[in-house]
């Protein structure tokens, strides 16, 4: 009798224990949330700042330091703290050089935490919860932060949660030297960056309800560096499950970069994912450029060796994740070809003039623009192009179009080849598996980069243009007008709309249908009246053309 009663009992008990811990978790939240500017995470009680309608979290460690022992090592948990932490100023800027967009330098590499924005409601715990969106910066892999993201209108307008972060960046982020592997490498070397952002993920998952978010309504979206994340994302195995919609913002996952190759194969000098072996070969230069080409002690000598001189031997190469084990086990591209991705919900767009930021990059590096008499073997090389095949490019793009411009005329080129044809490919291969909303970003006037040289042509709908649409302080060279304001405020309805339930149609927003390869529609968001309809993306970038030089 005895031995039959003890399944029963057990059950009460643990329904006893069930119902009388669930109010007193409710009630030590509520005792947190008693004051809108304290709550309490999984590591403990922070203090945020109250405005007007929002509140705003900065500076909370998702991770431990990675110093010391940790550098180069898989993120580990943040340990906790005693008492309220102030959270009323953003961490420090992860390792990186300046850049010439206003991206600041920093040799800090305590840098891995994350800023939270919410609507500010009078009781969140009697509010239906809010949807979390999780922003991933650009720069390339190399710079950039997310402090820099005002997410107050998003925040309020959308009633959503936002949350910004720091990620690992450049030789900290993505050095895939061999001799880096295992240890505090759980999973291999380069891609520690995007082990920071799964590690975000999971902090959200157990963290934001206690910011009156739902963690089971979460948008992964990202810009540059931060889209080509997100495509990640899409195909990581430790990334399944910790999101429920994407929105990959200029950085298709097919995404063609015009760079003359160096010694570690045609794909080294890209920020899109490439192929492990052609990422050690690179890491292993810019441990020799280090004063560590001993492969027997590398790993240690890498380790002794000041942010300075990591950064410095990294010079202008450009790094990536890196596919094949670990984090990454297979080329996303080659994953969204097979549909071996996550089935969620996309939206993925590109800017309309993408290619003239990275032009202005390439003119500065470079002394100025190209000669006339050198861009036909300059342009061939950056697109792999014979000498007939360039020639049909120029009389197709000729500089006579761009007032004798060989900059203008080279952005526009490389924006269709490079950015919008491959675009188009993304979209597809999208569209034929997950509903997905395309989009080009496409204010020819947007400001231009408020600490970037003003140009002598047009810098158009330009890479980075539109995030000052979507958040405060984003390299905003000066205030949007009325109109474009009015852009923003539907630039801002669609992508909440789209975090709430996947669609970013209503409040009587132009029509935005998913994708479709027969139509090839995609939605231009420029100001005005009318701005905001369908164009055939491929038709407006010539990828037919392109298509046939091939």
């Amino acid at each position: 009798m005895r031995n039959s009663l003890r399944p029963t009992m057990t059950v009460l008990l643990c329904l006893f224990t069930a119902l009388t811990a669930a109010p007193l978790a409710t009630a030590a939240s509520r005792q947190a949330g008693a004051d809108p500017a304290v709550v309490r995470t999984e590591t403990g009680l922070i203090r945020g700042t109250l405005h007007k309608d929002y509140r705003l979290f900065q500076g909370i460690p998702y991770a431990a330091p990675p110093v010391g022992a940790l550098r180069w090592g898989s993120p580990r948990p943040a340990a906790g703290w005693t008492g309220v932490r102030d959270a009323t100023r953003p961490g420090p800027s992860c390792a990186q050089t300046m850049d010439f967009i206003g991206d600041k330098p920093s040799t800090t590499e305590d840098c891995l935490y994350l800023d939270v924005t919410t609507p500010r409601r009078s009781d969140p715990f009697r509010t239906k919860q809010l949807p979390v969106m999780v922003w991933i910066h650009g720069g390339g892999f190399l710079g950039g932060s997310g402090a820099i993201y005002g997410a107050e209108r998003l925040a309020v307008k959308g009633d959503v949660m936002v949350v910004t972060f720091n990620y690992r960046l450049n030789a900290l982020g993505f050095l895939a030297h061999p001799a880096l592997n295992g240890g505090p490498a759980r999973h291999g070397s380069g891609n520690f960056g995007i082990e920071d952002q799964q590690a975000v993920l999971r902090w959200v998952r157990a963290n934001a309800a206690s910011f009156g978010g739902d963690p089971r309504n979460v948008t992964l979206f990202g810009e540059s560096a931060g889209g080509m994340s997100s495509c990640v994302h899409l195909t990581a195995p430790g990334s399944r499950g910790l999101f429920q919609r994407v929105i990959m913002q200029s950085g298709p996952c097919t995404l063609r970069w015009p760079w003359a190759p160096s010694s570690a194969g045609p794909d080294a000098e890209t920020w899109r994912p490439k192929p492990r072996a052609q990422a050690e070969k690179q890491a292993v230069e810019i441990a020799t450029a280090a004063g560590c080409a001993d492969p027997r002690t590398a790993a240690a000598c890498l380790r002794s060796k000041s942010v300075s001189v990591l950064l410095k031997a990294v010079g202008p190469r450009g790094l990536a994740p890196a596919y094949g084990g670990g984090v990454l086990p297979r080329d996303p591209v080659r994953e969204l070809r097979s549909g071996t991705f996550a089935q969620v919900p996309v939206m993925h767009g590109i800017t309309r003039d993408e290619h003239v930021t990275f032009q202005v990059g390439f003119d500065a590096e470079a002394g100025g623009p190209i000669a006339r008499k050198d861009y036909p073997a300059v342009l061939g090389k950056f697109l792999g192009l014979n000498e007939k095949q360039t020639a049909k490019v120029i009389r197709r793009y000729p500089l006579s179009d761009y007032r004798g411009s060989t900059s203008w005329a080279m952005a526009s080129t490389l924006t269709d080849w490079a950015w919008a044809c491959p675009a188009v490919e993304t979209n597809k291969l999208l569209g034929q598996r997950v509903p997905t909303y395309a989009y080009e970003f496409a204010d020819r006037t947007a400001p231009w980069f408020k600490e970037a040289p003003p140009q002598s042509y047009p810098t158009g709908a330009y890479h980075a243009g539109e995030l000052q649409y979507l958040f405060s302080r984003a390299y905003a060279g000066h205030a949007l007008s009325p109109a474009q304001r009015q852009l923003s405020d539907e630039m801002i309805g669609y992508w909440t709309r789209f975090a709430h339930d996947g669609n970013p149609n209503g409040d009587q927003a132009a029509e935005w249908s998913p994708y479709s390869a027969s139509r090839g529609q995609v939605l231009s968001l420029a100001p005005g009246q009318d701005g905001i309809a369908e164009v055939n993306l491929a038709r407006e970038h010539r990828c037919a053309f392109w298509k046939s030089l091939t």
